[in-house]
């Protein structure tokens, strides 16, 4: 009678070091691998009958070397970031915000998506539910601006890939792109233009929410859930990404590259914004590509701007947003946005 708890008490501990003992030794795993990118890279170009500094060379190289790079870098920050939500979820930030006075609502809003893993997918039912909280609408936009423009993956990647300087730099820009454009469009009262159905939603109570009490292994099953279900969804668009990326860098001219993205005319800022909106990727597919344009010698600033309107304007995005804003909106949404991004990329080719 007393041995089937006794069995049971003795079997969850064992569950509990199993889950530890297999999360240090996948990090450990992770780490060595990271530490042989570049011979792997040779290794796989060399399996072609290729020159190996040669266009197609350099781009095989490029694609193999970036690919598992990116991969490595993905899994684990999404697992921490996992692993951090099971503190930090959605009805707590919908707590937090709804509580604070306005004006440091544009600024709270902003820090939250930076670090909070809320992607374009999340963005509709997180967007109803501060509306419906009653938070102001131009908070809600600098949540929905700062998420997936300076989120928590976004950011480690392009530390992992560019470096501190450049990823310090697009982060303090666009936290204050989302604060500015939140505080903005907030002063604008667009409430009136979001789909009757959002308005006419009775806003709910935002109470105290109870602390779950879960333990440290269930939050790090949450962080390889997380894992399972965005790496499995975002993985062909880094393959897409890469690939894109090595084109650049194995075919594109760098003189080309100079020519349209080098931040001498006046309308490659523009430009980039404009080429940026259309395409479908999110921070894991298009900073490959940034890293592959910086090779070549494109300007910061273009190049800052290109991947903003990439993750922040992407026409994916506004598709989705369809749902609860009107197309004017979406319009003024844009413009305001782009005014950012545009004067963050002609001071960054002024400056550098």
């Amino acid at each position: 009678m007393n041995s089937e708890p006794h069995e049971g008490h003795l079997k969850q501990p064992l569950s509990d070091r199993t889950w530890y003992a297999g999360i240090a030794g996948l990090a450990v795993l992770g780490w060595l691998a990271y530490g042989q990118l570049v011979p792997f890279s040779e290794w796989i170009t060399a399996q072609f009958p290729v020159e190996r500094h040669s266009h197609t060379g350099e781009a095989i190289a490029f694609f193999a070397y970036d690919v598992p790079k990116v991969l490595l870098l993905l899994t684990g920050i999404v697992f921490v970031t996992g692993v951090l939500r099971s503190w930090f979820s959605p009805e707590k930030t919908r707590t937090i915000l709804a509580g604070k006075r306005e004006i440091w609502g544009y600024p709270l809003a902003a820090l939250l998506g930076v670090f909070t893993p809320f992607c374009s997918c999340s963005s509709v039912p997180l967007f109803i539910g501060f509306v419906s909280a009653g938070i102001p609408l131009g908070v809600t936009f600098s949540f929905l601006i700062a998420g997936p423009m300076v989120g928590p993956v976004g950011l480690g990647l392009l530390y992992g890939l560019v470096g501190w300087k450049i990823a310090t730099i697009y982060l303090v820009f666009g936290f204050a792109i989302a604060t500015v454009s939140g505080f903005v469009l907030g002063k604008m009262g667009l409430e009136r233009f979001l789909q009757d159905w959002v308005r006419e939603m009775t806003a709910a109570p935002v109470g105290d929410l109870p602390e779950e009490q879960i333990s440290f292994v269930d939050r790090l099953k949450t962080g390889a859930e997380q894992v399972r279900e965005i790496v499995g969804k975002v993985w062909i668009w880094v393959l897409v990404g890469i690939g894109i990326g090595a084109a650049i860098h194995g075919y594109v001219p760098e003189a080309m590259m100079l020519k349209i993205m080098g931040g001498e005319a006046w309308w490659s800022v523009p430009a980039a914004v404009v080429v940026g909106v259309p395409m479908y990727t999110n921070a894991a597919g298009v900073i490959p590509i940034v890293e592959a344009l910086l090779g070549k010698g494109a300007a910061l600033g273009t190049t800052l701007a290109f991947m903003m309107s990439v993750i922040a304007l992407s026409l994916p995005e506004m598709i989705i947003l369809k749902q609860v804003l009107t197309l004017r909106l979406i319009a003024i949404f844009i413009a305001v946005v782009s005014v950012g991004i545009l004067a963050t990329g002609y001071l960054f080719n002024f400056l550098l």
